[in-house]
């Protein structure tokens, strides 16, 4: 047990193994915006990961050698999606909308992405968070924005 919780501390720290190493970094000091990957189809409710012919649009090109990069055309090719690991994820009874929060920088919930190689788990997305930044920009913290009483 005890092995298993520093593990999990460890891999909080580290972020989580993704399948194809991914550099927040790289990508957006190339001019990229977050919500050019990330869409928010819908009501907003998520946000995406990117397709992975968005990514093979420059990949086709780009580092095309890197074993990386041909596991990521492989993917595209079966059109099937990269299976990414969630970093970020809100307990099934919290209702959230990334569209609505978007007027944000998205820095205020993920930490400082765009300096990043590998993304971890920096901020708390806690109900204590959540309403100390409602309480900053004068939003609601009425029980039923969040809990749907369902």
């Amino acid at each position: 047990m005890r092995l298993l919780c520093l593990s999990l501390f460890a891999l909080a720290l580290t972020g989580a193994d993704q399948p194809i190493p991914y550099s927040h970094k790289t990508h957006l000091k190339m001019g990229l915006k977050c919500n050019e990957c990330h869409t928010m189809p819908g009501k907003g409710e998520l946000a995406t990961y990117p397709a992975e012919s968005k990514c093979m649009t420059c990949h086709v090109a780009v580092k095309k050698e890197s074993p990386h990069i041909q596991l990521l055309a492989e993917y595209a090719r079966k059109k099937a999606p990269v299976p990414w690991v969630q970093v970020y994820k809100l307990p099934e009874f919290v209702w959230f909308s990334h569209k609505i929060h978007a007027v944000a920088d998205c820095a205020r919930c993920h930490g400082p992405v765009a300096e990043r190689e590998v993304i971890t788990k920096e901020k708390p997305i806690t109900m204590v968070a959540c309403m100390a930044c409602h309480d900053e920009h004068k939003a609601s913290n009425e029980c039923n924005l969040c809990h749907n009483p369902a």
